[in-house]
């Protein structure tokens, strides 16, 4: 019986891969550092072994898969090698496995992972299907027809991958540390889109996506009337939005989604066409209504009078689409931005896009700058911010009851660090 081993299996993608991987009969296990990881609820609800860190773990008869964060010289890694045996990293083995099934990528600088959670929950609601989604979820069904994933563009990763479809969301400049332009991440998308073997669903709104050249057919969609499929008559209320679609200009149907904002209405629409090109009917795609969200993603709690917003966000067009759908939906309350910048590179690269993007919000607390374990400490700290903002504070949690400050307000914390501390120090303090 094959025993896959991955190491590092609390990362997001990890974890997700072997749930699924466990879902269709493959025994799994897996090391990683003891500290606890939110990811690791649903390995333990599967039974899934997870070991600290050791090159004992590393046994003859394991096909190791190994986390992409993990350099050669990690001990576990090591060990594999000297034992020689089937050795992989993350992306290469997922590049492997979704050839059995009709496989769909979604990828873009930003909308990831809510999009593929999204298409994700339509598609299992009509078929057996499997997933694989960014914020640690995975399953997998053994008489799966699909395969929905997130191909992430760091490294140039999702170049492992040959799917059949591919849904991108955006292009943008990210990731400073590995391009070194804007025009660099246009290369590794057009790269990207060489590989997809059926179709391609782009957001035409995206001037960048506008001028990737592709093999197969691409089709279009967003805000502006030249797209394929477009959202008009878009209607907020206290429930969620509602809008028109109109496949090339002529109407389809009407959706509505429990969300805010433009680029959850964007997200909608990636999904809403690769299911109408599908052939799955509008009433099937209607499920979109019931989603819940991924992790992270605009994840809302009642506290008292105040509503607390916990957020992946860490690029500024992150920031603000995540400010401006609070204000959408929360259009009478002040909105409190606590934001913790995520990586040295990226905190330089944007410091003026940041400060424009959160002064959109009423008030701005900052919190140290969390690095990466794959960067030196660059000569930055959170002042170089602050500075640029208006009226903004630092944040630290010996001084978190100073949002005690805002009742009756919206407090968003953002981040892809530890800004969780910061919500959960809050929370304690009040009760």
């Amino acid at each position: 019986m094959k025993i896959y081993h991955f190491i590092g299996i609390k990362g997001t993608g990890m974890s997700a891969l072997a749930q699924i991987l466990a879902d269709s009969g493959e025994q799994v296990q897996g090391s990683d550092i003891e500290k606890y990881i939110f990811t690791q609820d649903a390995l333990e609800d599967k039974n899934i072994p997870i070991l600290p860190f050791s090159e004992n773990n590393i046994k003859e008869g394991l096909t190791i898969i190994a986390g992409n964060a993990f350099k050669d010289d990690h001990e576990e890694i090591k060990k594999a090698k000297e034992l020689g045996l089937p050795f992989y990293r993350y992306h290469e083995f997922l590049g492997e496995w979704i050839n059995q099934y009709t496989s769909i990528a979604v990828t873009g600088a930003h909308g990831k992972t809510s999009t593929t959670g999204l298409l994700a929950h339509v598609l299992d609601k009509a078929c057996p299907i499997s997933y694989l989604i960014g914020d640690g979820t995975g399953k997998g069904a053994e008489d799966s027809e699909y395969y929905v994933f997130e191909a992430c563009e760091y490294r140039r990763h999702f170049l492992a991958y040959k799917p059949d479809y591919a849904i991108m969301t955006n292009i943008d400049f990210d990731h400073p540390d590995y391009f070194k332009d804007i025009d660099d991440v246009f290369e590794s998308f057009q790269q990207m889109a060489d590989n997809v073997k059926k179709g391609i669903v782009a957001c035409g709104d995206d001037e960048y996506l506008q001028a990737i050249q592709a093999k197969v057919p691409v089709l279009y969609y967003g805000l502006n009337d030249t797209n394929d499929f477009c959202a008009k008559n878009i209607q907020v209320d206290e429930v969620g939005t509602t809008f028109d679609v109109f496949v090339r200009n002529n109407y389809y149907d009407t959706f509505q989604i429990n969300a805010y904002g433009n680029h959850n209405i964007l997200n909608a629409l990636a999904v809403i066409t690769i299911c109408h090109y599908e052939d799955f009917t509008a009433s099937q795609i209607k499920e979109i209504v019931s989603f819940k969200g991924v992790k992270r993603r605009f994840s809302e709690k009642q506290f008292g009078n105040q509503i607390l917003i916990d957020d992946y966000a860490h690029h500024p067009k992150e920031v603000e689409a995540t400010i401006e759908a609070a204000r959408k939906k929360y259009s009478e309350k002040e909105i409190v931005a606590i934001f913790q910048p995520h990586t040295y590179s990226r905190t330089k690269t944007f410091m003026k896009e940041f400060s424009e993007a959160l002064s959109q919000a009423d008030a701005v607390y900052l919190c140290d700058i969390f690095g990466s374990a794959r960067e030196s400490q660059a000569n930055l700290s959170i002042n170089d911010l602050k500075q640029l903002i208006d009226q903004s504070e630092l944040l630290e949690l010996d001084n978190i009851h100073l949002l005690e400050n805002h009742q009756d307000s919206v407090l968003v914390f953002m981040g892809a660090g530890d800004i969780q501390k910061y919500q959960e120090a809050y929370e304690k303090s009040i009760k």
